[in-house]
């Protein structure tokens, strides 16, 4: 199993899927991560992750593959970040939203091999209960499992797990995930265009 974990791998990952199919690339950016859609500056979408840290990128990746086309045509899909200090209420509506990005981080992580920790994100004062927000991250991680991943976080992982876990070079481990996501992306349609069936948000 592949445990070298370099920024320019998980790069060359998501941009093989990504850069053409959805005209968006994954950069480094600084202190803070940051969506950004194409404008008259830059002609595409970039998912930028902090401090040259793979976890931030697997993490900021796991939002972008939540969100759905409206939100991606939006700076940080059109959600304003609390900062560190939240008092219980806002702690709690910042939890119920990373639950959805961190159970797909986790599941990025197995992929990889490598371990997953939490984050709640809050320096303040406020009590946080770690061990009950990850279980519903785990919790939320399995229902992923049951009732399948949005097609291009599983593609994703389809990628991320031939390159780390089954040593398929990068060409190979993009040309897997390819498929995987042309395979998700038409069984959707094909789904979706029977009646009663309400497509998966933000695949």
């Amino acid at each position: 199993m592949n445990t070298t974990y370099l920024l320019d791998d998980v790069i060359a990952l998501f941009d093989g899927l990504f850069a053409d199919t959805y005209n968006t690339r994954l950069k480094l950016g600084g202190d803070e991560p940051l969506y950004v859609p194409a404008d008259e500056f830059c002609s595409y979408h970039r998912v930028i992750f902090a401090r040259g840290n793979f976890s931030s990128a697997l993490h900021e990746i796991s939002h972008w593959c939540i969100a759905g086309a409206r939100r991606r045509g939006l700076e940080d899909y059109g959600y304003w970040y609390l900062p560190d200090g939240r008092d219980t209420e806002q702690q709690a509506a910042f939890e119920s939203a990373e639950v959805a990005p961190q159970a797909l981080e986790m599941l990025f992580s197995q992929a990889c091999g490598r371990a997953f920790h939490v984050s709640v994100d809050n320096l303040g004062d406020t009590e946080v209960d770690r061990n009950a927000f990850r279980h519903r991250v785990e919790a939320r991680a399995l229902r992923y499992e049951g009732e399948g991943l949005p097609a291009r976080a599983g593609a994703f992982r389809t990628a991320l797990a031939a390159y780390y876990r089954h040593d398929a070079s990068l060409k190979t481990a993009v040309a897997m995930g390819n498929e995987a996501l042309t395979e998700r992306t038409h069984t959707r349609v094909a789904d979706t265009s029977r009646p009663g069936v309400v497509p998966k948000t933000g695949a």
